[in-house]
């Protein structure tokens, strides 16, 4: 396992009985339900935890009976299961633990996972049958509590366009990464001119001012309608005109779910979509500059269709150079 450190200072800590210690400084930070807190609880991330609140197993596949999760973690690291056994791996937003559980579940390797909300008590809950395998803390992306250079893999998806500074976010992701690691992310690509010219994104300066109770109240009585709309306009070969519904894209959702599972599933993503704090959309070519920027090959930028419908994401995997 990786050992824990100041994540400011890069220091050793001591563990006492409630917390982890800076000898040095004399910094403490609290042990709360057996989980480190390396972050103030009042944060950015506070939606992402009011989130997984309420949508604690939704997209779990040993919830949901579909198998998305899996399909999109292989799919877009490229990894295969029996590799990681040996490997220190970093899972940096683990929300809820959808893809913590694919990990613990499909490998026998330790997972180290941290989110920067209160999410990380509902991954543990979901995934406490895999006790010391899987190693979690709460804290920021930019100040992870680990030593650098000290992870074989490192993936972050469906969190960088939450973060206030998408840069700072990839290095933060590569100090932690050994040379010659790899490190692998997804995120919300710009396709072009119109990918702002969206519901989405001319109502999120109201939508995330919003109490998220009152915002999720009001998603959950319109959702039949929308979802009625936006299937007709697609039936209609209309499909383009959806972007003006305010609801999520339901096409990339796996066919297999039930009325009731399809329903709940565009709350919780339409929820998603608008109320956290940062959505920052990228274009590939940027995100691969990033990269390159902070002493990375890219081995893969592009996207990866990660399901047999139309399950689809914007990725760049790398490797760290020396």
């Amino acid at each position: 396992m990786v050992a824990f450190v100041h994540p400011k200072h890069q220091t050793p800590l001591e563990l006492h009985s409630d917390c982890w210690v800076d000898p040095g400084t004399g910094d403490c930070f609290p042990i709360v339900q057996n989980i480190p807190r390396f972050c103030p609880s009042d944060n950015y991330s506070k939606s992402f935890g009011f989130q997984w609140s309420r949508f604690d197993q939704t997209q779990l596949d040993g919830y949901s009976g579909v198998n998305q999760s899996q399909q999109r973690f292989y799919g877009e690291t490229g990894w295969v299961p029996e590799e990681l056994v040996n490997c220190s791996v970093l899972e940096v937003g683990s929300g809820a633990g959808r893809f913590s559980e694919v990990f613990l579940r499909t490998t026998k390797g330790v997972l180290h996972s941290i989110d920067y909300s209160s999410a990380v008590d509902i991954n543990q809950a979901n995934n406490t049958r895999y006790g010391d395998r899987l190693r979690l803390a709460q804290a920021s992306i930019y100040e992870l509590p680990f030593p650098d250079d000290s992870f074989d893999k490192v993936f972050c998806l469906g969190v960088l366009q939450h973060t206030p500074s998408f840069e700072d976010s990839v290095a933060a992701l590569i100090r932690k990464t050994r040379v010659g690691g790899e490190i692998v992310v997804d995120f919300y690509a710009i396709r072009g001119w119109y990918t702002k010219i969206h519901a989405k994104y001319i109502l999120r300066p109201i939508t995330k001012r919003l109490p998220k109770g009152l915002l999720l109240k009001l998603i959950r009585r319109n959702i039949r309608w929308m979802l009625a709309l936006f299937d007709l306009l697609c039936t209609l070969k209309l499909g383009a005109f959806t972007r003006f519904i305010p609801i999520t894209d339901v096409r990339g959702f796996p066919s297999s779910l039930s009325i009731l599972q399809r329903r709940e599933w565009a709350v919780l993503d339409t929820f998603d979509m608008f109320s956290p704090e940062y959505d920052c959309p990228q274009r590939i070519e940027a995100v691969e500059n990033m990269f390159r920027r902070n002493n990375t090959e890219i081995k893969f930028a592009g996207v990866v269709d990660f399901d047999e419908t139309t399950g689809r994401a914007a990725v760049i995997r790398a490797v760290k150079r020396g």
